[in-house]
């Protein structure tokens, strides 16, 4: 970390050592944990295009396809642990200085850290929903279901993305035999929004009134290219609140930020936290 970078790191501990600050965190937070985001560090999207919600409702062969994908990557999505940048999260929520987590991403490593008022905007992979009944179910409880349905199945998982699944041939596909509710038969689709999902009004709601009780808004890890994350910042912005961001690359709302850095979110979590921590203790 050069000099430039470590002022800049202290200028941040000093905004977030005053409290009441809001945390939006991307994928870019995950990427330590072996997790890769949609977006590079240039921004530009990466290969393979997410499952949207219109494909997933259109027939048995889109759900066939995104299952056979998903429960191929689901073992090494579920192996995933929370990393320095989850676990400094954690620690400053701890130091009693965060208003609240809004989270963009469906892997729950911010809970599997010990982060509690943590807001899961886009719903969870580990948790499964039916679209008839609408009743919840776990993920485990599932990839048991699907193990049973294809015993002989075998797929090899070259990378995971983002939102869990892995690039699969046409053969691999065809041979997955997909499970349904047990409940009433209905199709059974991961608890997350899916692109051109619109998010639950409630979480909406709650993780506006994040951005409005908080004194600061600190970005971790999200390029903020879709609008869903990105209007927090506008929200923050409208209010007059100062605006951290730390993000591997740019962002659409860097004009916008006071404090922009842009370097492994590990890194500088773990040097925020002792800074933060040593000036919460000199004001004691």
């Amino acid at each position: 970390m050069t000099v430039g970078h470590h002022i800049a790191v202290q200028s941040l501990a000093s905004l977030v050592a005053s409290g009441d600050v809001a945390i939006l965190s991307g994928a870019g937070l995950s990427t330590e944990s072996g997790i890769p985001d949609y977006r590079g560090p240039l921004g530009l999207a990466r290969r393979g295009t997410p499952m949207t919600f219109q494909a997933f409702i259109s027939g048995p062969e889109p759900q066939r396809r995104y299952w056979a994908r998903s429960h191929a990557g689901w073992t090494r999505m579920s192996s995933a642990k929370p990393n320095l940048g989850h676990r400094a999260v954690t620690e400053l929520e701890q130091q009693g200085l965060l208003a609240g987590v809004i989270t963009q991403n469906v892997d729950g490593l911010h809970s599997a850290a010990g982060t509690r008022n943590v807001i899961d905007l886009h719903g969870r992979l580990d948790r499964i929903s039916c679209l008839g009944c609408h009743e919840r179910t776990t993920r485990e409880s599932l990839n048991a279901r699907l193990h049973a349905a294809n015993p002989d199945w075998l797929a090899v998982a070259v990378a995971v993305n983002a939102d869990g699944d892995v690039e699969l041939s046409d053969t691999a596909v065809d041979g997955f035999s997909v499970v349904d509710c047990l409940r009433c038969g209905g199709v059974l689709k991961p608890d997350v929004v899916y692109f051109g999902e619109r998010v639950p009004s409630d979480r909406v709601d709650a993780s506006f009134a994040v951005i409005d009780r908080a004194a600061a808004l600190m970005v971790l890890g999200s390029s903020l290219t879709v609008y869903s994350g990105r209007r927090f910042v506008v929200r923050a912005a409208e209010r007059g609140i100062p605006i951290a961001i730390v993000n591997d690359g740019f962002t659409r709302c860097d004009d916008l930020a006071a404090i922009k850095l842009s370097l492994p979110l590990g890194e500088v979590l773990a040097e925020l936290v002792k800074s933060t921590a040593a000036l919460v203790a000199a004001r004691c």
